[in-house]
């Protein structure tokens, strides 16, 4: 197996679509492609930077953010490998900067497609639907999350942020607090509350959840206000 063939099949095992395009096609992606790897915490974009390419995440995870003025920051959603972002196709296809910021959460490597490549692999129904079918799904996080934040308390969002992830989370009052777009004092208010009712026993840098039903009730807002 040649060189390329191994970073194609490569690609395929994250990405199917790779393998439905022709392969003519194929090739020229291979040439035109960059490859980078970003280490934990580093910027992959940020507000008003200008967009370079079409990424494909093949290692790690990119934490996709809204920032205010303040400092706040909202999670709009995350990009596993065989997943892609749809901010930088809609500012690829609408020659717009970027408006929203990229932070790879691990180690990430990315393969980025050179725009006169993504715009040529448009024409290939394939990679076309792939596209359509990512903005279908990142739509419906969004409006999911749009949901959240307009509709439920924070105190709700935070007891379902708890849940699914064991009995003892290792984390910290401001890695929630990003978590949710708030703030830390917020979250350390909540979790003290939560403690008073015996749902949780937070620690330094750690949190374990002491009732998990409790929880559930909070997240779904059937407890009495």
């Amino acid at each position: 197996m040649t060189r390329q063939e191994e970073v194609l099949t490569r690609l395929a095992e994250c990405y199917p679509v790779m393998a439905a395009l022709p392969a003519s096609a194929q090739q020229r992606l291979l040439e035109t492609a960059h490859w980078t790897r970003v280490p934990a915490g580093g910027l992959l974009f940020d507000d008003h930077q200008s967009c370079e390419g079409f990424p494909f995440v093949i290692e790690g995870s990119v934490r996709v953010v809204k920032s205010a003025p303040n400092g706040r920051e909202l999670p709009l959603y995350r990009v596993a490998p065989g997943e892609t972002c749809i901010i930088s196709s809609s500012c690829l296809l609408g020659h717009e900067a970027y408006n929203a910021r990229g932070i790879a959460e691990a180690d990430t490597l990315l393969m980025l497609l050179p725009k006169s490549e993504f715009d040529a692999l448009l024409a290939e129904p394939a990679f076309r639907d792939f596209v359509f079918h990512l903005f279908a799904d990142r739509i419906a996080d969004l409006m999911q999350l749009v949901e959240e934040v307009a509709f439920h308390r924070l105190d709700q969002r935070l007891a379902a942020l708890l849940l699914g992830k064991g009995r003892v989370l290792h984390v910290t009052h401001q890695q929630l607090a990003d978590e949710l777009g708030s703030v830390r004092e917020f979250v350390s208010r909540l979790l003290k509350g939560f403690a008073a009712q015996g749902l949780v026993k937070p620690s330094r840098e750690q949190i374990e959840i002491l009732d998990a039903a409790g929880l559930r009730r909070v997240a779904s807002g059937s407890r009495d206000s």
